[in-house]
């Protein structure tokens, strides 16, 4: 082969090689790549009970494996809270049916009905098929539903859970905001959610979040006006999730911070595991700072 033949051959084979390099996603995760995907969800498993009275913790242990979500928040969650939940601990019982690691934030930890027996509790939780590596029971704003004359106060229930998936840091918070109509505590609770997020958030550099929750309010109230300057709603276009029989309402929800791209996300048609319908979404978390 001539001088000029092998030039030519080397030419060809360069430029092949440059059209792959070009060709190949920035998105996509080759080791030092820009983007993680990770699937996430969140569920108000009404103390296990369904729609139809019933509780179930197999039928909704049925419907969180179908979605096939690598984090879920849960709302609503019983820890040995008494005879509608047949005194059990729902968060760890459903992990265990999941194979998912379990962060239970309460609400409420109340005395055992009978001395030595477990403490009554109910809040929210965290199931994760990755390590948690740290978790925080944050106070926000409630109004307690225990007390007979309650006054918006600090307390529990507000859960956090760091994640490295990846390489990359991930804080998941779980929510569960108040249901009355007025909505004066929940314009406290964002403004809480807001000033807890921005602190973890500066506490550990580089760290993507995800807000998962029931707020008990649509997308375009008020209240939550403020909390959209600090994370995207995951589910916008996406059907109601309340009441499970046949939804009027969108009040669940998956939202992510900066540097979390949402590449889709969806309301399974599950009238009756719950009186809420799951919400999953598939989310890129970026390597890189200072991108959104």
């Amino acid at each position: 082969m001539s001088a000029r033949a092998r030039t030519v051959v080397q030419l060809s084979v360069t430029a092949a090689l440059l059209s792959l390099a070009v060709a190949t996603p920035a998105s996509a995760d080759q080791g030092g790549g820009a983007a993680v995907p990770l699937r996430v969800a969140t569920y108000n498993i009404h103390a296990g009970t369904g729609s139809d009275g019933v509780f179930d913790l197999d039928r909704q242990a049925a419907v969180l494996r179908a979605l096939d979500a690598d984090v879920i928040g849960l709302q609503e969650v019983d820890v040995h809270w008494g005879a509608r939940s047949q005194g059990l601990d729902t968060a760890e019982e459903l992990g265990r049916r999941l194979g998912m690691r379990v962060s239970f934030a309460p609400i409420y930890s109340l005395d055992p009905v009978e001395a030595g027996g477990p403490r009554r509790e109910y809040g929210v939780a965290v199931l994760s098929r990755f390590p948690i590596r740290s978790a925080t029971n944050h106070e926000i704003t409630r109004l307690s539903t225990q007390d007979r004359n309650p006054a918006p106060a600090p307390a529990p229930g507000f859960g956090e859970v760091t994640l490295k998936v990846r390489g990359v840091p991930v804080q998941v918070f779980v929510t569960h905001l108040d249901y009355r109509s007025d909505p004066a505590v929940r314009v406290a609770q964002v403004a809480d959610t807001r000033r807890i997020m921005a602190r973890e958030r500066a506490e550990l550099p580089g760290a993507r979040q995800v807000l998962l929750g029931d707020f008990n309010a649509e997308p375009s109230a008020p209240e939550l006006r403020p909390l959209w300057a600090e994370v995207r709603d995951a589910g916008t276009g996406t059907g109601g999730t309340y009441p499970a029989a046949a939804p009027v309402k969108r009040i669940d929800y998956v939202a992510v911070g900066k540097g979390v791209r949402v590449r889709g996300a969806s309301v399974p048609e599950e009238a009756v595991a719950s009186d809420h319908r799951p919400v999953v979404a598939d989310v890129s978390l970026l390597r890189r700072t200072g991108r959104s």
